[in-house]
């Protein structure tokens, strides 16, 4: 299982590290799905399956906020709290995003 997290972690910075194109791959027990523009705002979701046949998914967008994980069954959750995209800001300013709101 740890292979094919390595895996699937590294077909997303090789995502992330070619903003100018779209990226899909189909493997035997992991794939990777694209959507949006390229260097500007990116859907996607990857799936691998562990050896104990479980899958796991991770959906995801990637925009001017960062790389966000939207739901995922892969990520934990702890006291009530899970993955939704809306994580930190990443630029740690919290008065900007309640101006961008207005």
């Amino acid at each position: 299982m740890k292979a094919m997290l390595v895996i699937a972690l590294g077909l997303v910075a090789l995502a992330a590290a070619r903003p100018s194109e779209i990226f899909d791959f189909e493997g035997d027990d992991a794939e990777h799905e694209q959507e949006g523009a390229a260097g500007r705002s990116v859907t996607g979701e990857y799936k691998w399956e562990s050896p104990e046949g479980i899958e796991f998914v991770v959906k995801y967008i990637a925009d001017e906020k960062g790389y966000r994980v939207l739901e995922s069954n892969a990520v934990p959750s702890a006291n009530g709290e899970s993955a939704d995209g809306e994580q930190a800001d990443l630029d740690g300013s919290e008065e900007e995003d309640e101006d961008d709101d207005k």
